[in-house]
């Protein structure tokens, strides 16, 4: 069965158009045909151009996009990163109305590829946890997760072939396993963070969100202005060698169902002739969620000194963080820091030989409701000691709701772990 025009991914869409078998408008159409089905239900966007502004921009600069690299195709931008011609309001009615002067680095290098900004896409307060407007494409009655709702749910239902998230705790890795994308969160300083609203910059990561890891491997090589050719050397797939299995609840509390999805993709592993090492961490890592919360607190009530001035537009979990960041004394922010950096010297160098690192990408499926946006203890120890993460589809509990896995590198090992992951992602097709 031929796949439907909008569920491409971006690299399958250039190709198409390439090869004479798409127009770069077919495929842009059939994008904004989803949207206009889906989007008052999911309500995945803050801003969008309508398709009369979409194509008439497209057109008025044809010659352009038809000799760019990426064609004139759709892209989603959360929307507290900064677009020069579209609003940046950050998820808050402080900043309502707020248009930038400028794009962030990232918007302006997809642009410099051909890329269009369909969009800003939903994002909670200032990234942290009050929930937007965005519904669950899998499931309309729960959750999409947060803080990148909007950027995940409109991957995963179709809407735009690849879109840019934030993570400080889970945001990216926790709405993508919810709602079935892919979810990429490059090494801490990988990425230019220029015209992002900063949360805890000791914590803070652009992210990826896509359907296939090829596309995660496109934009990389975008966002780190690389030559073609050296794009291209880092596309392969690679299958690994040693997986380190890192059980949920070395972390925190995981359901049955996550437990069983991560043993059998664990047993599959195996069964391709992986080796699967047991990780053993004793309570390093729950260790490491405190200190993550730690290292945000102090970090959040430094960065939101503006916004903190008007409390009433406040939240009440973000009036709180901002109190317990001012509570605190600096020896403990200064110590949780130390604990990272320890705690990944100890992961790396008592695991030098492994490849990736296999965890839960969240505790369960997306929980019922939209007044939260779910746990993020399963992605604070890696977000804290600054690691390259992906979580990839493909399993599901019993009722075919979709249940994260995630892949974690070693600091600076991006492409070899998006290679795994291309790998492990066709394990995951065959499931």
């Amino acid at each position: 069965m031929a796949i439907a025009m909008n569920k491409m991914s971006l690299v399958q869409m250039l190709h198409a158009i390439e090869q004479g078998e798409y127009s770069a408008e077919a495929l842009i159409h059939a994008c904004f045909d989803h949207i206009e089905a889906r989007e008052p239900e999911v309500k995945a966007w803050q801003y969008q151009l309508d398709r009369s502004a979409y194509l008439s921009h497209y057109r008025d600069n044809q010659s352009f996009y038809e000799a760019s690299q990426l064609k004139g195709l759709p892209i989603g931008i959360k929307d507290i990163i900064d677009t020069k011609d579209m609003p940046t309001e950050m998820g808050s009615p402080i900043h309502k109305g707020r248009q930038p002067i400028e794009d962030a680095s990232c918007v302006a290098l997809i642009r410099q590829a051909g890329g269009m900004v369909l969009g800003k896409t939903v994002t909670t307060e200032f990234a942290y946890f009050k929930p937007g407007k965005t519904q669950n494409p899998a499931d309309l009655a729960r959750t999409p997760g947060g803080s990148s709702s909007g950027s995940a749910a409109a991957v995963a239902d179709g809407m735009v072939p690849v879109a840019l998230g934030s993570q400080t705790a889970a945001s990216v890795i926790r709405p993508a396993a919810y709602c079935g994308s892919i979810g990429y969160v490059g090494s801490r300083g990988e990425y230019s963070l220029r015209g992002g609203q900063p949360l805890a910059q000791s914590l803070d990561s652009l992210g990826l969100f896509s359907r296939y890891v090829e596309d995660i491997q496109l934009l990389r090589a975008i966002l780190l202005r690389q030559s073609a050719s050296v794009a291209n050397a880092n596309f392969a797939a690679k299958k690994p060698k040693r997986i380190l299995f890192c059980r949920g609840e070395l972390v925190g509390e995981t359901s049955p169902a996550m437990n069983e999805a991560m043993q059998a993709l664990a047993d599959k592993l195996v069964a391709q002739g992986v080796e699967v090492i047991e990780l053993e961490a004793g309570t390093r890592l729950q260790e490491m969620v405190d200190h993550h919360g730690n290292i945000m607190a102090w970090e959040v009530c430094r960065n939101l000194v503006l916004e903190s001035q008007q409390p009433d537009l406040l939240s009440a979990p973000l009036k709180q963080l901002i109190d317990d960041g001012l509570s605190m004394d600096r020896e403990t922010y200064l110590s949780s820091l130390k604990a990272a950096e320890a705690c990944c010297d100890w992961l790396w160098s008592s695991n030098s030989n492994i490849d990736a690192v296999l965890a839960p990408a969240a505790s369960d499926i997306a929980p019922l409701g939209h007044d939260k946006t779910g746990s993020p203890h399963m992605s604070r120890p890696w977000q804290a000691m600054g690691l390259p993460v992906i979580t990839l589809p493909g399993m599901t509990d019993d009722n075919h709701l979709p249940l994260g896995i995630q892949l974690i590198g070693k600091p600076r090992t991006d492409d070899e772990l998006l290679q795994v992951a291309k790998w492990v992602e066709s394990l995951l097709v065959k499931a």
